[in-house]
Formats: structure tokens, C-alpha cells, sequence
């Protein structure tokens, strides 16, 4: 219709934030929404933590390595490199990486004594993973594996403490099984970080879907609700205009029906506008449906079109959805036919079935042709209405002139079929 005579109007619907969602635990590495608030965060708290526990539990672990070297001022600056650079294994995580690898083979090397400072390479490749860097991550770990081979196996002759031997295969076995697990820990890490990125995005684009079809419902039904009133009040008007100076009475009889028109508009304006401000809450006044189809045809009677409906079939109570979308289809079917038809006349069909109701719509035409606003989104919002509820909707002329829309709409109820019943208005 809207595209064959230009009937309907429609406005721009507006846009909401999504709603707040769950997160992972207090843990969590960055992910996808969180990267640039993880970066501008230094993890103070864990690397102090870690820079303690290094320090104290190296003296500890000194104790029951009497072959080693004692840990001197040189050993504390490595450690405190080693877990110091944690602080930046968010902003800079590769880089972390190969610092805590290096400066713990510098260590080894040296000649001190084994302990926590093999934490530190643990944490950095751990970052790394966790940030997506695997394959810097690994070389670091490679990095440090081929540097404490190469010290425990061969240049264990060279460097302090004197005296030592080269370490067991037992022992470097033992630091395999820690290697293994630490990247075990890392890929289970990156994979639930990767798990809870993709649940985020799920969550935030069906927001996006709830918003868009909420907004798509309000502008239909302020669309519906204005076009029809506003017609009704555009035609009283150039009624009332005509007939001031020669009819006053008959003028006023069209400033009376402007005035029950524009307040009946106001009022289910308001009633939709009430959803917005306060989301979730019951609407004052129950929602519009076939029960007031008088009330229509009272209205477009005021405009000068007079309007036969027929009920065929037996319709029990329809489920709400299908009633609004019901009552909204015929009522923008008949102000296209006030705006835009040259006929005075209009024929309305309910016909109830098992599972469905079907509404038909015709007018004998012809189109006038004239201007009358508006942005054509009429059918669009009738189908978008029976869309909605897996229905359809056919619009277009009929063979022998004038316009037909007819809709079909499922319910889920089934209506009892009875006798054909004719209610003329």
C-alpha cells in the first residue's frame, strides 16, 4: 500500500544501553572489553605479594642448599629485576617474558641457590599466553629451558660454586614436569579467557537484538497511534475551516471531534511513553484490540467515511500480542484509506478459524493522488506486526479497483467454528 500509494507515516526510533552482565572472577586476565582498563591498571598488590615471597623464600631455600652460593646484594637485584618486572606484564607481556626467562638463567648461572625465583618465569609466560602472545610466551620458555641446560650441563665447569657437578637427568626430568604444567595452567587460562570473551560479545549483541526490537515495537505503535488520530484531526480541520462562516454548528461539531481524537491520541501516547520511563512496569490502561473496533469505525465515520464490518466465525478472546497487532493493522488500514482513497466507503472482515484470524480491508478507490505526508512506513509496520508473530500480510489493488489488505495471524488458542454471523455498523 505504502509503496503503491504512498500511504503511512513512521518516525525514527530511538536507541538504549545494554544491561549490566555477569564477569568472570576476580582472576580474570583482560579479555576483549577489558584490555584497555587491565592496561592503564598496574597489578601493584600481586607483584608486591610475589616480590616478598621470592625474596623470603630464596634465604629459606639458601639454608638447605649449602653448595650454592650465598645470596648476596647481586642476588637480591636479580630477584627483585625478575619479580619487579611483573608490574608490567599486563602493559608489556612479552617483553616480561624474556626479562624473567633472562634474569633468572643470570641467576642460575651465577650460581645460586635454586628456590621461588623460578615463580617469576612462571607468571610472566603465564601473561603472555593469557594475552594471546603463545608463541613469545613459548620462546622465552625455550629461552630459559636451553639456558639452564646449558648451565647445569655444561658450563657448570666454569662457573661458581667450584666443585659442582652437573645436575642429575632425574632433576631436570622433575623441571620438565613444571614446565608442563605451568603451560598446561596457561593454555586452560587463555582458553576460558577466549570462553568468557565470546559469552560477552553473545551477551552484549543480544542486548543489542532486545534493544532494536523494542525500539522497532514503540515506533509502531506511536506510528499507528498518531497516523490515525492525526488523520482524523487533518480531516475535522479542513472540515471546520469549510464550514465556519456558513455552518457554524456544523463546524463545531468537527472542533468536538478533534478535541476527543487529539485526547484519545494523547492518552495512548502516554500510555506507551510510560514503558520507557519506567521499563518492565504494567501499563495503566489494558492495550487496544478487536473488543474496540466500534470505536474505530465511530472515528472514521467522523471523517466521512463510513465503514461495514463483518464478523465470520465464532472468536473466542485472542492472546494479547495477536490482539494489539489486530486491532493496530486494521486501524492503519482504514487511515490510509481516509488519507489517501477517493472512496467514502470501506469494508472490514474478521474472520475467525481454528488457529488463526484473518482481517481483510478493501475500498473501491480510486487513489487521489495528493500528498499526505508522512514517511510510507504504513505496510512496513503491518508486516513487521504479523512478523512478529509468524503471520503474514498480502496489500494491493484488487481487479475490479480499489485496495485490499488482508492479514493473516496465528493464534494460539483454537477458536471454535460456528455460524456465520453478520454485524452491520
Amino acid at each position: 500500500m505504502d509503496e503503491q500509494r504512498g500511504r503511512g507515516c513512521g518516525g525514527p526510533p530511538r536507541s538504549g544501553p545494554p544491561r549490566g552482565r555477569p564477569g568472570p572472577p576476580w582472576w580474570r586476565f583482560p579479555g576483549v572489553d577489558d584490555t584497555a582498563a587491565a592496561e592503564r591498571r598496574l597489578p601493584w598488590l600481586t607483584t608486591l605479594l610475589l616480590t616478598v615471597f621470592i625474596q623470603v623464600g630464596t634465604g629459606f631455600a639458601a639454608h638447605g642448599q649449602p653448595g650454592r652460593e650465598e645470596v648476596d646484594g647481586f642476588a637480591r637485584g636479580l630477584l627483585l629485576i625478575a619479580s619487579g618486572s611483573l608490574l608490567l606484564r599486563h602493559r608489556h607481556p612479552v617483553a616480561v617474558a624474556y626479562v624473567t626467562a633472562g634474569t633468572t638463567v643470570v641467576y642460575l648461572g651465577a650460581g645460586y641457590p635454586y628456590g621461588p625465583v623460578f615463580l617469576t618465569v612462571a607468571v610472566g609466560c603465564f601473561a603472555a599466553v593469557v594475552a594471546g602472545h603463545r608463541r613469545a610466551a613459548w620462546g622465552a620458555v625455550g629461552v630459559w629451558w636451553a639456558g639452564q641446560i646449558l648451565v647445569a650441563q655444561v658450563l657448570y665447569r666454569w662457573l661458581p660454586p667450584e666443585g659442582d657437578g652437573a645436575r642429575g637427568w632425574g632433576e631436570e626430568l622433575a623441571v620438565a614436569v613444571w614446565v608442563v604444567a605451568a603451560a598446561a595452567v596457561s593454555e586452560l587460562a587463555r582458553t576460558r579467557r577466549e570462553q568468557w570473551a565470546k559469552e560477552r560479545a553473545e551477551r552484549a549483541l543480544a542486548a543489542r537484538r532486545r534493544a532494536d526490537e523494542e525500539r522497532l515495537r514503540m515506533a509502531r505503535e506511536l506510528h499507528d497511534v498518531l497516523a490515525h488520530s492525526i488523520s482524523v484531526i487533518n480531516v475535522q480541520a479542513g472540515v471546520g475551516l469549510a464550514l465556519l462562516d456558513s455552518d457554524p454548528e456544523q463546524a463545531r461539531t468537527a472542533l468536538t471531534t478533534i478535541k476527543a481524537a487529539s485526547k484519545e491520541a494523547l492518552g495512548e501516547v502516554r500510555q506507551v511513553l510510560d514503558t520507557l520511563r519506567a521499563p518492565g512496569a504494567a501499563p495503566r490502561a489494558p492495550a487496544p484490540g478487536l473488543d474496540r473496533l466500534p470505536e474505530l469505525v465511530e472515528q472514521a465515520g467522523s471523517t466521512g467515511l463510513a465503514v461495514t464490518v463483518t464478523t465470520e466465525g465464532r472468536g473466542g478472546p485472542l492472546p494479547p500480542g495477536a490482539d494489539l497487532a489486530a486491532f493496530r493493522i486494521v486501524q492503519e488500514a482504514l487511515t490510509n484509506v481516509v488519507r489517501h482513497s477517493g472512496s467514502r466507503r470501506a469494508r472490514v472482515l474478521v474472520r475467525y478459524a481454528t488457529g488463526s484470524v484473518t482481517l481483510r480491508v478493501d475500498d473501491d478507490g480510486p487513489a487521489t493522488g495528493a500528498d499526505a505526508g508522512g514517511s510510507g512506513n504504513g505496510l512496513a509496520g503491518m508486516r513487521e506486526r504479523a512478523a512478529a508473530l509468524k503471520g503474514t500480510i498480502e496489500a494491493g489493488p484488487r481487479p475490479d479497483g480499489g485496495f485490499r489488505v488482508t492479514a493473516v495471524l496465528p493464534t494460539t488458542g483454537a477458536a471454535r467454528p460456528g455460524q456465520d454471523r453478520h454485524d452491520d455498523q
